[in-house]
């Protein structure tokens, strides 16, 4: 479904600049399609960049993708002189792997992931500039005034409704992919699998200072890869993987102990059900019901289930040292 007219963006010439590695801002860019116009996504939030007075350079990372795109970013690499530069991967690996390969070569003081189009107004970006500037360790984009589907509102309002509730946070739109971080924030962190698009709940758990800021939207998100059901699938595994790494990573017992004690009783009420049947007046003798058996399976998965819960216990004891889980932030003298 085509939303509304899309803003026309204002073109800048790509001007030949001497490799400097004294950068404020990398950009980057992981590239998913063949046909994206890479380079208007680079001179379009590159002019944004230098009219706040900041130096960038940008990294194109081609996932598995070829094409137009990857031709446009040749050629920017050679006219730039190395200011844009890209990464081929062989295959594709996803968004995760495109941004962790990229951070490896930034250079920038302060990170900026934007996807492969002009999904929001460009000029949006001065309001998370002032936000690292005022003190923010990642600033992550709400997109504002959204010009997307209403099915689409529904879906993404929804999704963040249960991330905010199980996760105790208050991101309004992880959805957004745009969003400016100090160097810190991704040295202290791991993104592997979908866990970039809930880097700002783990940067906020990790104690890092993370605001949220309004940007103009112009253009719907584009999906990539999953068919309708097993995108929900994959939406609702990841949801469970947040919740455990943000709430459960140096207790599981806690997290095992509660789906474990959940069946455990689940499973007892099963099974005593029959002899409460057969008090009354019931023919089937209780050890003869189904309802015996499955309450009896389900009674010995949630003790294998606090097993993995005590399992995981004994080895955030042995590595307890070597797990920090909080930052320091500054030491006063």
């Amino acid at each position: 479904m085509s939303g509304p007219e899309e803003t026309p963006l204002e073109e800048a010439p790509l001007v030949e600049q001497v490799e400097n590695p004294n950068v404020d801002v990398t950009m980057v860019v992981p590239v998913e399609s063949a046909s994206a116009d890479v380079e208007a996504v680079v001179q379009a939030h590159a002019k944004v960049l230098e009219g706040a007075g900041k130096t960038w350079e940008a990294i194109l990372v081609f996932d598995g993708v070829k094409g137009t795109a990857w031709e446009a970013g040749l050629s920017m690499q050679e006219r730039t002189r190395d200011q844009v530069r890209t990464i081929a991967l062989h295959r594709k690996f996803g968004a995760a792997v495109c941004l962790a390969s990229a951070f490896e070569h930034a250079r920038g003081d302060s990170l900026l992931t934007l996807p492969d189009y002009v999904q929001v107004d460009p000029a949006s970006l001065l309001g998370l500039l002032e936000a690292v500037e005022a003190g923010a360790d990642l600033a992550t984009g709400l997109r504002a005034q959204r010009v997307d589907s209403a099915y689409n509102r529904f879906q993404s309002r929804s999704f963040n409704w249960l991330i905010r509730a199980l996760t105790r946070t208050p991101f309004q739109d992880l959805n957004c992919s745009v969003r400016l971080m100090r160097r810190a924030v991704i040295e202290q962190l791991s993104i592997y699998g979908n866990m970039y698009r809930y880097l700002p709940i783990l940067a906020y758990r990790r104690g890092f200072h993370v605001d949220e800021v309004p940007l103009r939207h112009l253009r719907e998100e584009r999906e990539h890869g999953s068919v309708f059901p097993l995108a929900y699938i994959r939406r609702a595994l990841d949801v469970l993987s947040v919740v455990f790494l943000t709430g459960f990573t140096h207790k599981p017992l806690r997290f095992f102990g509660a789906l474990g004690g959940a069946c455990m009783v689940a499973g007892a009420g099963l099974v005593s059900w029959p002899f409460v049947l057969r008090m009354f007046g019931g023919d089937v003798p209780p050890m003869q019901s189904p309802l015996f058996l499955i309450g009896l399976v389900i009674s010995v998965l949630g003790l294998q289930v606090i097993g993995f819960g005590l399992v995981g216990e004994i080895v955030v004891f042995t590595q307890a040292r070597n797990i920090r889980e909080y930052r320091i932030d500054r030491i006063h003298r």
